[in-house]
C-alpha cells in the first residue's frame, strides 16, 4: 500500500504535495487567501467546481466560518479551529495529503490553514443529481412513488426516514481502485446476523477493479455460484422495499451513483414478493402470489409443452383439439420447433428493442410491432395461429414476475426446455425439471438456503410457509424470515405480550 503523505505546519509544502496530486485537473479550483485581523495567517481551499461554487457565500458554512476568523488574531484562529467556534456538524479534521484529496473528490471543501497540521473538510452541496423520482421499473398500486436516487448519501437518508431507530447502521466501504466508489451496507444492528454482515464486507474487501461505476458490477463480482442464471442478490429502486428488507435482518448495499440498490441474503420466494403485498388485504395478495408463482412457471415450460404434447404425446390433447393445430399448421413449411424459436427470437427482438428506444415510444414499438408481426407471419403462412398465441402468453407471464433480473433467468431456461423438449418430449422436460430443482436446491445465499421457505422451514418454526404462496393475515405475520437472528425473529407481539 502507498504510504500516505502527512499534513505539516508549512502551508506551501502542503500545496506543493496537493497540487501535484491533481495537477491537470482544470475542474479542480483551488484559491488563496488570508485570515486574521492583520490578513497574517494564510490559508488554501480546495473543491470541485460544481460541488461548492456557493460554499464563499456570506450566508454558507465556509462563508460564515471565514467572516468570524478574519476578527481574529493568529493565536485566537488556531484555538478557535481546534474548539470548533461554530459548533458545525460536519466538519471533520484530515492528517494527510491523500485523505484531503478524497475528501475533496466526495464533493466537499479541503481547507489548509498556515501553522496547523491539519486539514479540514467542510461538507459542500455534492455533486448534481437527479434527485428524489418517482419509481419506473417497479410500479405499484399502493405505497410510496418515491425512488432512489443516484447520490450514495440521499439513499441512505430516504432508508433513514422510513426507519427512524439508532440501531439501524450505516457503514461506507469505498471500492474501485481508481473510482473510490462509496458504498454503504445498511442494517439494523440488533437484528442482522453478524456472520452474513461478516461475509459480505469480506467480499467487498475482496474486490480489487479499476473502477465501481453501477450497483451491478459489485453483484457480479460477489456472487459465488456465478454459473447459475438464478441471481442470488434481490435488486430494488424503493426505499421502502429497502426498509422492509432491513427490518426483515437483511442488508442493503447502496452504491454510489447507482439509483439501484441491492438486498441480501435472498430465496426464490423473495424475488415473488412486492411492497403493496403488505399494503392490502391478504386475499386479494394470496390471489396475485398465485398468479405470479403460476406466471413463472407458464414464461418456461409452455412453449416447451406445446413442442412436446403435438410432437409426441398427442394421445394427451381431444381429438378436436389435436386435428384444430393441425388445421392451423397445413400449409406452414417449418417445424413447430423451428416456429416455436423463430417467434421466440421475434418476441425477444422486439423487447430489446423496446428498452433501447428513447421516450415513450419503446413501449409502443414493442406492442405494435408484436401484432403487425404476429399477423404478418400468420397470413404468410410462416407460423400458425396457436403458436403465436402461445408465444404471446409466454412473453405476458415473464412479465407478471415483479423482479426483472429473476424473469430473465426464466426467459434463458425457456429456451433449454424448448431444445429439451423437441427431442425427448416430455420426458425431457421431466429430466431438465429434476436437474433445475437439484440446482436451486444447492443454491445458497449467504448461507441462506436458496429454497426456503419450502425446504428448511422447521429452522423457523414453519412461520415463513405463512408468506409465501399464500400470504396468511398481517395479524398471523410475527415472526421475522429466516434471515434475522434466532433471538430477534419475533417482530410482532400480542398486547397483552407487549
Amino acid at each position: 500500500m502507498k504510504e500516505q503523505t502527512p499534513i505539516v505546519k508549512e502551508l506551501q509544502t502542503n500545496i506543493i504535495e496537493f497540487e501535484h496530486m491533481f495537477e491537470g485537473c482544470a475542474d479542480v479550483k483551488r484559491r488563496s487567501f488570508a485570515l486574521g485581523k492583520n490578513a497574517d495567517v494564510e490559508c488554501y481551499i480546495a473543491f470541485i467546481e460544481v460541488t461548492v461554487s456557493n460554499m464563499m457565500l456570506s450566508e454558507s458554512i465556509l462563508g460564515n466560518m471565514i467572516s468570524r476568523m478574519c476578527e481574529l488574531s493568529q493565536g485566537e484562529i488556531y484555538r478557535y479551529i481546534e474548539e470548533n467556534g461554530l459548533g458545525i456538524s460536519d466538519i471533520k479534521e484530515i492528517t494527510t495529503i491523500e485523505d484531503a484529496g478524497m475528501m475533496m473528490m466526495t464533493g466537499d471543501a479541503v481547507v489548509f490553514i498556515d501553522g496547523c497540521s491539519k486539514a479540514f473538510k467542510i461538507a459542500g452541496k455534492g455533486y448534481p443529481n437527479m434527485g428524489v423520482q418517482s419509481v419506473k421499473s417497479e410500479q405499484v398500486t399502493r405505497g410510496s412513488n418515491e425512488s432512489f436516487t443516484e447520490s450514495v448519501k440521499a439513499n441512505t437518508a430516504l432508508i433513514r426516514k422510513r426507519v427512524r431507530s439508532s440501531q439501524l447502521k450505516v457503514k461506507e466501504i469505498q471500492a474501485g481502485r481508481r473510482s473510490q466508489t462509496t458504498n454503504a451496507l445498511v442494517y439494523m444492528d440488533s437484528i442482522v446476523r453478524p456472520e452474513v454482515l461478516k461475509a459480505v464486507e469480506e467480499r467487498l474487501a475482496a474486490i480489487d477493479i479499476d473502477g465501481v461505476l453501477d450497483s451491478g458490477t459489485l453483484e457480479q463480482l460477489m456472487e459465488r455460484s456465478w454459473r447459475s442464471p438464478f441471481p442470488q442478490f434481490q435488486t430494488t429502486e424503493r426505499p421502502d422495499k429497502a426498509a422492509m428488507a432491513v427490518l426483515e435482518g437483511r442488508i442493503v448495499l447502496i452504491t454510489d451513483n447507482s439509483p439501484v440498490s441491492i438486498i441480501l441474503p435472498v430465496n426464490y420466494n423473495s424475488f415473488f414478493q412486492t411492497t403493496d403485498d403488505y399494503y392490502n388485504r391478504w386475499e386479494i395478495v394470496s390471489f396475485e402470489r398465485l398468479i405470479r408463482y403460476a406466471a413463472s412457471l407458464l414464461a418456461m415450460f409452455l412453449p416447451a409443452m406445446y413442442l412436446a404434447v403435438t410432437n409426441f404425446h398427442t394421445q394427451l390433447l381431444p381429438t378436436k383439439l389435436v386435428l384444430a393445430f393441425a388445421a392451423a399448421r397445413e400449409g406452414v413449411p417449418f417445424s413447430a420447433v423451428i416456429e416455436i424459436l423463430i417467434m421466440e427470437l421475434a418476441f425477444e427482438l422486439l423487447r430489446e428493442a423496446g428498452v433501447r428506444i428513447p421516450g415513450n415510444l419503446g413501449s409502443t414499438i414493442g406492442i405494435v410491432g408484436g401484432l403487425i408481426i404476429g399477423q404478418a407471419a400468420v397470413e404468410a403462412n410462416l407460423v400458425s395461429p396457436i403458436v403465436v398465441i402461445v408465444v404471446a402468453l409466454t412473453a405476458l407471464a415473464s412479465f407478471a414476475i415483479p423482479n426483472e433480473e429473476f424473469g430473465a433467468a426464466y426467459r434463458i431456461l425457456k429456451f433449454v426446455f424448448i431444445i429439451v423438449a423437441a427431442f425427448l418430449g416430455y420426458y425431457g422436460i421431466l429430466m431438465a425439471g429434476i436437474l433445475l430443482l437439484v440446482h436451486l436446491a444447492g443454491l445458497k445465499s449467504f448461507g441462506i438456503p436458496y429454497l426456503t421457505p419450502f425446504v428448511g422451514s422447521e429452522l423457523n418454526d414453519y412461520e415463513e410457509l405463512k408468506d409465501s404462496l399464500i400470504r396468511q393475515p398481517l395479524f398471523r405475520l410475527k415472526r421475522r424470515p429466516l434471515f434475522a437472528r434466532r433471538d430477534q425473529r419475533v417482530r410482532m407481539k400480542d398486547k397483552e405480550e407487549s
